[in-house]
């Protein structure tokens, strides 16, 4: 049960990256390669963060999966013969915390709302809690992507020569 899970979890981010691949315009041979970065690094993300997998933290297991992530994609590049970065985005879009966000952004609309100080404390906590993960997990994302770039330079700019 749990490989169909990861699969899934691989095919939907890899929709995912697709999707955002096509708003930048790549060339066409780049959707394979931003699919299967996105899929594959999702997919470890979902396994550190699985209780029968590692149980991390979200934002360990983003830190990690973006920086696996950032390797697949300079890896690649000189394969693909594009930036590392034409793969790297589009398949770093599905690992946005979106939830964290949304409860974030609802936490801060209830506190607008609620007059009472108990329930103005409870929409702060969850407001507050919510987007401090979602900050972190960003950060995650962008430090962990990019440490491959810079630590594997001659491999990441060799596609651009």
């Amino acid at each position: 049960m749990m490989i169909a899970n990861v699969l899934q979890d691989a095919f939907f981010a890899a929709l995912a990256a697709i999707g955002f691949s096509a708003i930048s315009r790549p060339p066409r041979r780049a959707y394979f390669y931003c699919a299967l970065i996105a899929g594959i690094g999702h997919a470890l993300r979902y396994i550190l963060m699985n209780p029968a997998g590692a149980s991390m933290h979200i934002f360990s297991a983003t830190l990690i999966a973006a920086f696996f992530t950032g390797c697949l994609a300079v890896f690649i590049s000189p394969v693909a013969k594009m930036p590392a970065e034409t793969c790297l985005f589009p398949s770093l879009l599905p690992m946005i915390p979106g939830i964290y966000a949304y409860k974030a952004f609802g936490g801060l609309a209830a506190c607008v709302v609620n007059d009472s100080p108990e329930a103005f404390h409870r929409a702060f906590y969850i407001f507050a809690h919510n987007g401090i993960v979602c900050f972190a997990v960003l950060t995650a994302m962008v430090v962990g992507a990019t440490i491959p770039v810079f630590l594997f330079k001659k491999v990441s700019f060799q596609a651009t020569r």
